[in-house]
């Protein structure tokens, strides 16, 4: 297991210093800096896809922008699971919260995960069974039990609608915790959920490459997952409610769901 997680180290680390080299390149107030940015994000993938192809050539592999060598696609027990470029606005606008997010799933369960923030040069990491870390240095969830106390953070999507329930359950957390946070990257967040930097997490509109990571970080650090009713979470549908303890996540759950029909349809893996 070690070898997965130094091999999901060093392909996080080379692929955040890949979007630094390209991000002086991108002017955000341009008509269309997609072009860029995907070339970014094309870069920082396919320089993370050649150093888990070496190491484990045998493995399949699942990034944001595709299989480098979908032809190549082994039936695994091993899957890697890639965010390239996690906080495409704010890396586009050069804010300091994008991320790089690398996953090593077996099973449909992650084993080992990354995720690093080049800016700052943070690199979360955690093991299965072996705790949650930052630059080496084990970290923890957070000791809030009440979101009267509780800095959350909140995803939801980049066009929502004025009517739609996301902006609903966001009202009804906003009024509840003490302070809410949308970051711009779902794996930042998950990152410093598991650090004891924000209490609580939740969101309906992200990818499994998103989180896949994260959320093992968060269950490393010592905190509360399931999906966004409180059901039992499942990777293939990353619809989740997070929190740094027990009594934080019942409270959380309880009160997105307090006027809630069914969540929005999976958007997780293909």
């Amino acid at each position: 297991m070690h070898d997965y997680i130094r091999v999901c180290e060093d392909a996080a680390r080379k692929g955040g210093a890949v979007l630094l080299d390209w991000q002086g390149r991108i002017n955000p107030r341009e008509k269309a800096p997609k072009d860029l940015v995907s070339e970014a994000d094309l870069a920082s993938q396919q320089v993370i896809y050649e150093i888990i192809h070496d190491a484990f050539p045998d493995h399949d592999f699942l990034g944001e922008e595709g299989d480098p060598v979908e032809h190549e696609r082994r039936e695994s027990e091993f899957r890697w699971i890639v965010d390239p470029l996690d906080g495409t606005v704010n890396y586009v606008h050069r804010l300091p919260a994008f991320s790089v997010s690398v996953a090593l799933e077996h099973r449909g369960q992650p084993q080992a995960g990354v995720v690093y923030d080049p800016i700052a040069d943070e690199c979360f990491s955690a093991v299965r069974g072996e705790g949650a870390f930052l630059n080496g240095v084990k970290i923890s969830v957070s000791s809030c039990e009440s979101l009267r106390t509780a800095l959350v953070a909140a995803s939801f999507s980049a066009g929502v609608s004025r009517e739609s329930e996301e902006i609903s359950r966001f009202i009804d957390v906003l009024v509840e915790c003490q302070t809410l946070r949308r970051l711009g990257s779902a794996a930042l967040n998950l990152a410093y959920l598991a650090a004891g930097r924000i209490d609580a997490y939740w969101a309906t509109s992200v990818k499994v490459w998103d989180v896949a990571a994260g959320l093992l970080l968060v269950q490393e650090g010592g905190g509360h997952t399931s999906g966004i009713e409180g059901e039992p979470f499942v990777l293939a549908r990353p619809q989740f409610a997070a929190a740094a303890t027990s009594a934080l996540h019942e409270e959380l759950v309880a009160t997105l769901n307090r006027g809630s029909v069914s969540p929005p349809s999976a958007t997780g893996l293909p």
